[in-house]
């Protein structure tokens, strides 16, 4: 098999050849991180930066403290199939224990250090969680809840040993043997647990299994993250995103990849960054978006990576503005990658083939992907519609299995022989993929469908806007308008002057019916736990 893509004739083979492989048995601890511990004991496996100062671990102590959380959780009383939940910042601990996790046959749930009470609460009763891994912060919020929260036996502390009805980490972790023997867990048994981001509603349980992450992301980290043994990869995102499983966790340990891990509390500077990138030989960098839309705001003529060869993004559509801003400060295009939290990538811009600025890219190999109509037949190119994973023959790794306990969500999204996932999009003649938007976020005026994101790219153009997000509002002669909220870099600009001015960048920058004909300027963007705008909290109050 083609070991990395460095032509559009090395994909287009690979997608030919490309077939799955997933053996009756699988535990990614086991059959990954423990196999780079026996071939490449010494290699890294993490490089950490903390307050404290650097720490490096191998792949073989990994394999030692990983033995160790698996044997201490079920000394603890833990069972297989026990739901989790893992709540840590970027400390060498979050990946201790999701490794440890999956050899125990434990589900862990990853969620962000952002979550209130209210939103743990849920998770916990929803998923009837039997223990939560978190440090100080969380334990604090978990106090004022724990009585409503009775399916909770274990609670373990990061951070701490004197906390009360807590069992410091470090203490029965370094109680616990560290030869254990290989749990015999099967391809389809549940791993990870994630919430949606729940820009609509609640958010829904999103269930994989260990095969479908721990070797569906093969295409991940061999085809878009370009990773080999060699490279120290880093990826900015919180451990809560399902985007910390696919690019600092699966995706760079298949290839066997050290993971540069930064860790400062407070307040994200965009400037650590660059000053990150600069003294440490990053080879790899994934990134959110918005991260990189503020890194572009910086002075970026001081940054010289050390060793920086690659860039991806991925979470939301990445902006053309931002993307040549970017390769002209670093010599680095990014490329953008299109999944979602019940997904591994499923679609993306892969080094040696063109990138068409602001596409998504081409489907990933083993993906089958298209672009369909509610009843799920393939639309020919340049026609708007639901993008689509395709199960038949037969259903592709890198899938999540169900939402659990959701047999209505579940109906809606997997019917006619596919996976509906809810976004809307259009393939070009040349098979690139393009986002519109949420199948809800899609805008109809006087019967035009336009996509927010396009409206969003040319206003990101404009050399005053920061951040911004687009909605349709009700209209009686229009039926909606295209209504744009707006933060500014330079607050006192805003006015009907600025107004104007923006409404003309986009008629000149798009196609002139896709202008916002509202503006609002707002001081900033309200988003889900996971950094994602809600856009419904927009639309709702733009009903009038």
């Amino acid at each position: 098999m083609i070991d990395r893509i460095v032509s559009l004739a090395d994909y287009q083979e690979l997608r030919e050849s490309f077939r799955w492989e997933c053996p009756a048995e699988f535990n990614f601890g086991f059959d990954i991180v423990d196999q780079w511990a026996q071939t490449r004991p010494d290699a890294t496996a993490l490089f950490a930066v903390t307050p404290d100062g650097e720490r490096t671990i191998t792949f073989a102590e990994l394999r030692e403290r990983t033995n160790r959380v698996a044997h201490a959780l079920t000394t603890l009383g833990l069972e297989r199939g026990d739901r989790v939940l893992v709540m840590l910042p970027r400390v060498v601990e979050w990946w201790e224990a999701m490794v440890g996790l999956l050899k125990a046959g434990l589900v862990a749930m990853p969620g962000t250090t952002l979550l209130t009470p209210k939103d743990i609460a849920y998770r916990v009763q929803a998923a009837e969680a039997s223990a939560v891994i978190t440090d100080a912060e969380g334990a604090a919020k978990l106090d004022d809840i724990i009585e409503s929260l009775p399916t909770l036996r274990e609670l373990i502390l990061v951070d701490d040993t004197s906390r009360e009805k807590w069992h410091p980490y470090s203490k029965i972790i370094n109680a616990a043997d560290a030869d254990v023997e290989r749990l015999a867990t099967n391809s389809d048994d549940p791993a990870i647990m994630y919430f949606t981001s729940g820009t609509t509603g609640h958010p829904k349980m999103v269930l994989h299994t260990q095969a479908s992450y721990g070797i569906g992301h093969t295409a991940t980290g061999r085809y878009w993250l370009d990773l080999q043994p060699d490279d120290l990869h880093w990826n900015v995102s919180d451990t809560g995103w399902a985007k910390a499983a696919w690019s600092s966790l699966f995706g760079p340990w298949i290839q066997g990849a050290g993971l540069f891990v930064q860790h400062s509390p407070g307040r994200f500077q965009p400037g650590d960054v660059l000053k990150m990138l600069n003294k440490y030989p990053i080879t790899t960098m994934c990134s959110a978006p918005t991260i990189f839309r503020l890194l572009v705001q910086e002075d970026l003529s001081q940054l010289k990576p050390q060793a920086l060869r690659h860039c991806v993004a991925a979470g939301e559509p990445l902006n053309p503005e931002v993307i040549s801003t970017w390769e002209k400060a670093t010599g680095n295009i990014i490329r953008d990658g299109y999944g979602q939290t019940e997904t591994v990538l499923l679609c993306g811009n892969f080094p040696g083939i063109d990138v068409k600025p602001g596409s998504m890219g081409l489907p990933a190999p083993g993906i089958d992907l298209a672009i369909v109509d509610e009843s799920g037949n393939r639309l020919p190119p340049d026609r708007d519609g639901h993008i689509a994973v395709c199960l038949e023959p037969e259903r592709p790794l890198g899938l999540f299995q169900e939402y659990w306990r959701n047999d209505e969500a579940n109906a809606e999204s997997f019917h006619d022989g596919w996976y509906f996932t809810g976004d809307c999009g259009r393939m070009d003649e040349d098979g690139y993929f393009w986002f519109e938007g949420r199948a809800d976020d899609v805008i109809s005026s006087a019967a035009y469908r336009i996509g927010p994101f396009e409206v969003e790219s040319a206003l990101l153009e404009h050399p005053l806007v920061v951040e911004t997000a687009v909605v349709g509002k009700a209209d009686e002669t229009r039926g909606q308008i295209v209504k744009a909220f707006v933060v500014l870099n330079d607050p006192t600009r805003a006015g009907d002057d600025l107004i104007r001015e923006l409404q003309e960048h986009v008629k000149t920058t798009t196609a002139p019916y896709k202008y916002p004909r509202e503006i609002e300027f707002v001081a900033d963007l309200p988003k889900t736990v996971s950094g994602k705008i809600r856009r419904v909290e927009l639309r709702e109050g733009s009903t009038g």
